[in-house]
């Protein structure tokens, strides 16, 4: 593997911000400093202008194989991953078979051992996250699994998910949860309120999101137990976690992009690109969400990068699978909406953007020992090198997912990732994906 110098960026890390060029030998940095010199044979990579930070680590994204490879594929959405700067996701297990065995865990790493970041599996909570009795968690945390979900659907029966917690606790893992009451929700497919009646859509209230947390963060209470919240989309949630949080439990939580940047109104037109679960709700829940996030209630920025063939989306509104694509945009959606002051929500600063990308995240995804660590010699060589200020317009035909269903297609963005060097190799140069 030849040597790399990352040269003439301005390096955000968890120990701040300073100009610095960043030498990488092998699989791991050697050298952060003024004015490096390139060993002979070394690739230079140009950060003029750049930011040079610890790569991304996505906590929440469907890479849909096994089972829905004409979605998407571990290697095609690496790769997609690979050129939103990640250098590690956690792979949902909604999959099919789902995620739910040791051997299912065994044939994801295989397949991932060619993929274009480090691909972290999410084990189910529940066989065949059918919510009625647990998976075999020991076991695959005996894989390395640190995070445990039946991501898609919420664990119902608060009995059962009271034993996963008493389970997981020992196991020192992480249960997270896609909260949403079953029950209330069902028959909906938009955030219930105003826009669901005009549009004449059945919609589903917030009170399904935050009645599941509430019983959770009680759960947390009762066991003990780390919980960390997926996706959150309502002011109710930010402050039940917000108030968990204020009592030393164990909790944290995730925004998506589409959460942080959209409201319900996009759905007017009836196009199911918009349709995700939770649904996009008022611009009050994207206002309380933006805050929580700067205000380190919400801890991570996670896509919940949702891949579906072009003919799935293409279905009547209420008839078409929810979910979005992300791992391209995350980054560009991020800078644009929450480092300018917008709807009255005070501009995140960049250092806290990027923690909640990359630092943050890999702490709650249990990888903070390989990603989102301070880049100094002897860190492992996962970097992610974005020019802050390039404004860009997005073409999803043009990204590397298998599916199209991006919300911001053909909206223009600010903010795009130029390097990204994985285990000390160039994965991405100049924008371009390098395998």
């Amino acid at each position: 593997m030849a040597d790399v110098l990352i040269r003439g960026g301005t390096v955000i890390d968890p120990r701040g911000v300073r100009r610095a060029d960043v030498a990488v030998s092998g699989k791991v940095v050697v050298g952060v400093g003024d004015d490096l010199a390139a060993p002979p044979g070394a690739v230079v990579l140009d950060a003029t202008g750049c930011v040079v930070c610890p790569g991304f680590v996505d906590l929440h994204t469907h890479l849909r194989e096994p089972g829905r490879e004409e979605a998407e594929t571990i290697e095609s959405g690496s790769r997609a991953a690979a050129l939103g700067g990640y250098t590690a996701v956690v792979a949902m297990p909604n999959t099919d078979p789902p995620i739910d065995s040791a051997s299912v865990v065994r044939e994801v790493h295989e397949i991932a051992r060619r993929a274009l970041c480090d691909v972290e599996v999410a084990g189910a909570i529940t066989v065949g996250r059918a919510g009625e009795r647990l998976a075999p968690l020991a076991e695959m945390a005996g894989l390395g699994v640190r995070l445990f979900t039946d991501d898609g659907a919420g664990v119902q029966d608060g009995r059962l998910m009271r034993r996963a917690f008493e389970y997981a606790g020992p196991l020192g893992v992480t249960l997270a949860q896609h909260c949403e009451d079953a029950a209330l929700a069902a028959g909906g497919h938009m955030n219930e309120g105003e826009w669901s009646s005009r549009l004449g859509i059945p919609g589903i209230p917030g009170e399904a999101e935050e009645l599941m947390v509430m019983r959770d963060v009680a759960l947390a209470r009762l066991t003990g137990g780390r919980i960390h919240f997926l996706h959150l989309s309502t002011a109710g949630s930010v402050a039940v976690v917000g108030a968990a949080r204020a009592q030393g439990l164990k909790v944290t939580a995730e925004a998506a992009p589409h959460h942080l940047a959209l409201t319900e109104a996009e759905v007017a037109g009836y196009d199911p690109v918009f349709k995700v679960n939770p649904p996009l709700r008022t611009a009050a829940d994207v206002r309380a969400v933006r805050r929580g996030l700067a205000e380190g209630v919400i801890d991570a920025i996670a896509t919940d990068h949702a891949p579906h063939p072009q003919e799935a989306k293409e279905a009547p509104f209420d008839q078409a699978p929810p979910g979005m694509i992300g791992l391209e945009t995350a980054l560009a959606v991020a800078l644009t909406y929450l480092t300018e002051e917008e709807d009255g929500v005070a501009p995140m600063a960049l250092a806290d953007v990027i923690g909640a990308l990359s630092w943050r995240p890999a702490e709650i995804a249990g990888v903070a020992e390989r990603h989102g660590g301070p880049l100094g010699a002897g860190a492992p060589a996962n970097v992610c090198v974005f020019d802050p200020r390039v404004r860009w317009t997005v073409d999803a035909a043009a990204g590397a997912s298998r599916s199209r269903n991006s919300p911001f297609a053909g909206r223009t963005l600010t903010g795009r990732v130029r390097h990204t060097v994985l285990n000390g190799e160039p994965v991405v140069v100049d924008g371009e994906a390098q395998r």
